[in-house]
């Protein structure tokens, strides 16, 4: 009886004397991008691209693979549409560029759900990293549509990545894709995937992966709920880190946690935190490496330094800030077939126009603009309409003044939206119009509309007259529009179901090709 209970003694202060033995001490080094949308190629100034991506990347990895760090690549999401030669190719030469690169993990983002869902599970499967969303169910089923998480080794570290996608996606995507899909709330979504991970898994680090934006001091306004209000939601210690995007900014603070609206690439940058998780985005289109170097010490992360690495961005003199990064030459000739086959397509002028087409979103989301006048124009002809009307978040670049090409017709116009239009009576119109008309600046749902004029008087809409002759409520009048809004996008009342609803085979990019080559040179004031 006295060697049992010694032997259980000597076990017990064997026991007692690891538990109190300090862990060694670890270091993780975080790398990070976002909204990548389609600029798998570098610019016409030589900026950005994924070959002097890889080359920094690789860079990065050795440097802290000598140190001794485990080392993490992730993206906060949005690969598709922003660039048409990538475009026209469902980002097939960024998405596998981001495997050769070596990501270890991404967020699905609402600009993945642009295409038909059969595009995003080839996308899946093109990609040797896991594309992660944690809110994102099936209506029906109540189970998670796509990957929730992933277990990462980075020995020693055994890391847990949650992926979380902006509830925003049910109504800024094509309905016709996600109507089947839940968005639940983010927090709502994390905090028992994390403690069930916990429990099973028991990792080192938790890391959420977004696609959500962040709003400073969760001022997220029309948005829905991003970064910010994920981290206070939380218990503290939930998540180590949000690796972030959608909002696409540089997230840089001061000593007291304001923005540092005064960043410009090549200065320094600390990031947000909140609730005690760390709060990281790069911008967008690959313009910055992120990187994060974490001491890891007996349960406790601290954050030693972070730099947003410029890739190959330039200053107004046509410098590069920084010391040039060459290209990596496998990956520069893997995507090289890629830019080709697609310029190929976008080759050649199809006409001109008079003045420059300000798209920019803090124009098109805020006022009339030129560029929606011309594209709805070019709507309305086709279909035969009174007038027409589109959402500025519709409207994605600006065209210069000069020859315009296809390119700048599809850099405008990626989504592949096809030109639609509906016959409404009088005061059907009336009030349909109170609606769409509510939609508030800074928005991606905000109004744009050409050859209808209307007031509001006393929170109501009065049409004074379309396509220049006084509006009669008796009259029949057709509105183009596209399926995307049409269908309920950006919040739209949905109208695909009408009887008088009729949509056509022509996408909105056809259509404004079609009346630039037919009224070339555009004089836009005539419009």
């Amino acid at each position: 009886m006295r060697i049992i209970i010694s032997a259980l003694l000597i076990a017990f202060l064997a026991a007692c004397q690891l538990s109190s033995t300090p862990q060694k001490t670890q270091y993780l080094t975080v790398l990070h991008t976002n909204d990548h949308h389609g600029r798998f190629w570098h610019n016409e100034d030589g900026e950005y691209g994924m070959a002097a991506r890889k080359t920094l990347i690789d860079e990065l990895r050795d440097e802290a693979n000598q140190q001794g760090h485990s080392v993490l690549l992730l993206s906060g999401g949005d690969i598709n549409t922003g660039v048409p030669e990538s475009d026209l190719q469902i980002a097939e030469p960024d998405f596998k560029g981001m495997s050769l690169i070596g990501y270890d993990a991404m967020a699905i983002g609402n600009h993945e759900f642009d295409n038909p869902l059969t595009v995003l599970d080839k996308q899946i499967a093109w990609s040797n990293f896991p594309l992660l969303s944690a809110n994102i169910l099936d209506k029906k089923t109540r189970q998670h549509a796509y990957q929730p998480y992933a277990i990462i080794e980075k020995k020693p570290l055994k890391i847990a990545i949650v992926g979380l996608t902006t509830t925003d996606t049910a109504k800024i995507a094509n309905p016709q894709y996600v109507g089947h899909l839940d968005f639940i709330s983010p927090a709502v979504a994390t905090q028992p995937l994390v403690d069930e991970i916990n429990s099973k898994y028991n990792p080192d680090v938790v890391i959420a992966v977004t696609h959500m934006g962040h709003y400073h001091n969760a001022s997220f306004g029309i948005n829905a709920p991003g970064d910010v209000t994920l981290a206070r939601a939380l218990k503290p210690g939930t998540l180590d880190m949000i690796i972030g995007g959608h909002s696409q900014e540089p997230i840089c603070v001061d000593q007291q946690g304001n923005p540092n609206d005064s960043f410009t690439p090549g200065d320094a940058c600390w990031p947000d935190k909140q609730n005690g998780t760390w709060i990281m985005q790069a911008h967008e289109w690959g313009k910055y490496v992120g990187k994060a170097v974490f001491k890891i010490e007996n349960g406790k992360k601290e954050l030693l330094s972070y730099d947003l690495i410029p890739v190959n961005l330039k200053n107004e003199h046509g410098h590069f800030i920084k010391d040039e990064i060459a290209k990596d030459k496998k990956l520069y000739e893997f995507l090289l077939p890629y830019q080709e086959k697609g310029a190929l397509k976008l080759a050649g002028s199809v006409g001109s126009v008079d003045q420059y087409l300000d798209g920019n979103r803090n124009t098109v989301r805020f006022k009339q603009s030129l560029i929606a006048n011309l594209i709805i124009s070019a709507q309305a002809e086709a279909v035969g309409a009174d007038f027409g009307i589109i959402s500025g978040g519709g409207i994605r670049a600006s065209i210069k003044a000069g020859e315009i090409s296809y390119k700048d017709i599809l850099t405008v116009h990626p989504f592949k939206n096809r030109v639609a239009y509906i016959d409404w009576q009088g005061a059907d119109l009336v009030n349909y119009m109170n609606v769409v008309a509510s939609f508030p600046s800074d928005a991606g749902a905000y109004l744009q509309y050409h050859k209808i004029d209307f007031d509001l008087r006393e929170g109501e809409i009065h049409i004074n007259s379309i396509n220049g002759k006084p509006f009669n409520i008796d009259r029949t009048y057709r509105m183009s529009i596209n399926s995307y809004n049409a269908s309920g996008g950006d919040g739209y009342p949905a109208i695909s179901e009408y009887e008088n609803y009729q949509v056509t085979d022509l996408t909105d990019a056809q259509a404004l090709r079609i009346y630039i080559e037919k009224h070339s040179p555009i004089k836009v004031n005539e419009l």
